[in-house]
């Protein structure tokens, strides 16, 4: 099993940033895909952007060129930093990580508790 630890939520103004972490912990050497995923008010959970075992990134595109993910493979711990925020990205921001894939793509995931951004106008 992997659990996961987020931080690094809080409010900002628009135009500022944020630097989301996400530590995990226990079965780490198995991890495949990490991502970040949000979930505004009244809204259904949706990808922000994710970082594979190797390294490459996907993002939505509402986010591309703004927000950037990163990994540190030592620490375990994936990154979102978040530049130019704006309004509409005020959300709860949950960190995810898969393993386990079969070959159908089915995978194991882990979820964190999440943590709240909040971009003021």
């Amino acid at each position: 099993q992997v659990q996961l630890v987020e931080s690094g939520g809080g409010l900002v103004q628009a135009g500022g940033s944020l630097r989301l972490s996400c530590a995990a912990s226990g079965n780490t050497l198995s991890i495949n895909t990490m991502g970040w995923y949000f979930q505004a008010p009244g809204k259904q959970r949706e990808l922000v952007a994710t970082i594979s075992v190797e390294g490459n990134t996907d993002y939505t595109d509402s986010v591309k060129g703004r927000f950037t993910i990163s990994r540190d493979y030592d620490k375990n711990t994936v990154y979102l930093q978040m530049n130019n925020l704006k309004p509409e990205d005020t959300a709860v921001y949950y960190c995810n990580a898969d393993w386990g894939c079969n070959s159908w793509g089915e995978c194991l995931e882990a979820w964190g508790q999440g943590t709240l951004v909040t971009v003021s106008s």
